[in-house]
């Protein structure tokens, strides 16, 4: 089977994809399971993953990320798509996309008539509430209408920020409790005041010690290496898109209306973005996605790849 997953929604991509890898059992996967890169994406190497026979299974699942966006070489986006004919009914490949794409792509249209398409875009509204609210009765909690109204205040609207939180929550009221805002204020840091802002400006500035001092108080203080690295990443795609409106001369306001953020949210990200050479955002943000990717591999631990980020970017 073919598939595409994409859009901005980590957490549910992330999700779907765990459904799919857990169908292969936990001893088998290893043997079963092949995770690619799609900016380095080659129709060869992609066959020989493809048509490898599933070892005691039905099935091997492979993983391709950032292919449809990332693939450079019309040539190779070509043979790709050339490929996917012939994939082997024993094999189930997914394309993995973060961000939207050009949906002209040859590699889009085939998987578009050939396969399934999912679209994981974040949560907004009532929607956002109401996944709030089914995931904390899932952890065995009650999440009351004040608590998940200052919780997404807090936190935002990006779906992994708000389960870590949330576990957070639900293992300090415990099973059968309820959380309030009263919960939310003691526990949760108000995120639109991130230390993680102030990291990206001491990377703008390429300084090294005040960059790791900076990642060291957000590790010592709890926060997850895989977290942190997500929310990098984020905060260089809204710079980047910032970017791309200011030099369309956008104003702010629309900004924050086009990118579905708070107006004081895109003012501050305005203000930090002057401080990037437009070079500079596209290297922080391809250092990012790969190690991100090395990081899920296995190749790599998220706070090694933290810290190397820092030595790159402040070299």
């Amino acid at each position: 089977m073919l598939y595409l997953f994409w859009g901005a929604n980590e957490l549910a991509r992330s999700e779907a994809l765990q459904a799919l890898k857990a169908m292969i059992p936990e001893d088998l996967r290893d043997f079963n399971l092949t995770q690619l890169d799609g900016r380095k994406l080659k129709s060869a190497g992609l066959a020989q993953a493809c048509e490898a026979f599933p070892f005691l299974h039905e099935r091997r699942l492979v993983i391709v990320e950032e292919a449809i966006k990332g693939l450079r070489s019309a040539k190779e986006r070509e043979e790709v798509r050339a490929y996917l004919p012939r994939l082997p009914a024993t094999t189930d490949l997914v394309f993995v996309e973060g961000d939207d794409f050009d949906k002209r792509s040859a590699i889009y249209t085939w998987i578009k008539k050939a396969g399934q398409v999912r679209e994981f875009l974040p949560y907004q509204g009532a929607e956002l509430i109401r996944w709030l609210v089914e995931r904390a009765q899932r952890l065995g909690v009650k999440l009351a209408p004040d608590g998940s109204q200052l919780l997404v205040d807090w936190s935002g609207n990006e779906g992994r920020a708000l389960a870590t939180e949330l576990d957070k929550l639900a293992a300090y009221v415990g099973s059968g409790g309820v959380i309030t805002a009263d919960t939310v204020r003691l526990l949760v840091a108000d995120r639109s005041e991130s230390s993680v802002f102030t990291f990206v400006d001491a990377l703008a500035a390429r300084k090294r010690g005040p960059a790791l001092l900076l990642l060291h108080d957000l590790l010592d203080n709890g926060e997850a290496p895989t977290y942190l690295l997500f929310m990098i990443g984020r905060q260089m795609r809204l710079l980047l898109a910032v970017t791309e409106l200011l030099q369309a001369r956008v104003r702010p306001d629309d900004m924050a209306a086009q990118l579905a953020q708070k107006p004081f949210v895109v003012r501050k990200a305005v203000d930090q973005a002057r401080q990037f050479p437009p070079a500079l955002l596209l290297e922080i943000h391809d250092h990012l996605v790969e190690y991100d990717h090395w990081s899920k591999t296995g190749r790599i631990e998220p706070d090694t790849a933290l810290e190397l980020l820092v030595a790159e970017v402040c070299s």
